[in-house]
């Protein structure tokens, strides 16, 4: 089996295969994308993702081409991108963004075994919100039923990060023009309730981790 190559051609320096990286990416993420191809056609489909130690666990209807195909062993490169900063030099050609990504490639398995799933499944509702998972029902057997797990091993990957102000031609410093980083981060807004709630329920104490 061909396995993909990556070698940073374009910036080396910014990647790496730190695997304990890639994982801190990996537990940051609310979302990633997963690309493969099918009958010709290329795909990519933003899902929610969790980790389960070496594992990087995705889920989705059983009924989904995603599922189908990857479970059947499909290749797949999911990605992870973090936006932090946008960083303004005094040229465009040296303007750029500051990031950290992972991009991790192979083939995905469908988890069969019951605790497994069980872990996987409550793993991914603590990524989205931690503390969640403590006061939701319990899932029930068709809900379950129509749900697949996959798991990618966190193997054949490569990560890629950004940090730091622009870097300018020394010939442009004098230049008089703004140049820096403006900051970027995702933020939770004040949560609000759903119209047909019943109960009088203040928002979880959770929430305000967010």
């Amino acid at each position: 089996m061909t396995t993909p190559d990556t070698r940073m051609r374009r910036l080396p320096e910014r990647g790496g295969k730190d695997f304990a990286l890639a994982c801190e990416i990996i537990d940051a993420a609310k979302i990633c994308h997963v690309g493969f191809s099918l009958e010709n056609q290329p795909y990519v489909l933003p899902m929610a993702c969790a980790r389960d130690g070496k594992e990087l666990l995705l889920h989705g209807s059983v009924a989904s081409r995603l599922v189908k195909g990857l479970g059947d062993g499909l290749p797949c490169c999911v990605t992870i991108t973090h936006l932090d900063g946008l960083v303004l030099a005094r040229s465009a050609f040296h303007s750029s963004m500051n990031y950290r990504s992972v991009m991790v490639f192979g083939r995905a398995q469908v988890v069969e075994d019951e605790q497994a799933r069980q872990r996987g499944f409550d793993a991914l509702v603590e990524q989205l919100v931690p503390g969640r998972l403590a006061e939701l029902r319990d899932s029930t057997g068709k809900e379950l039923k129509a749900t697949a797990l996959l798991s990618l091993p966190i193997e054949t990957f490569t990560t890629k990060v950004r940090t730091g102000p622009p870097d300018d031609l020394t010939s442009d410093i004098e230049t008089p023009i703004w140049a820096g980083v403006v900051p970027l981060s995702t933020v939770a807004g004040d949560p609000v309730d759903a119209p047909d709630m019943v109960h009088e329920i203040p928002p979880p104490k959770y929430l305000s981790r967010l």
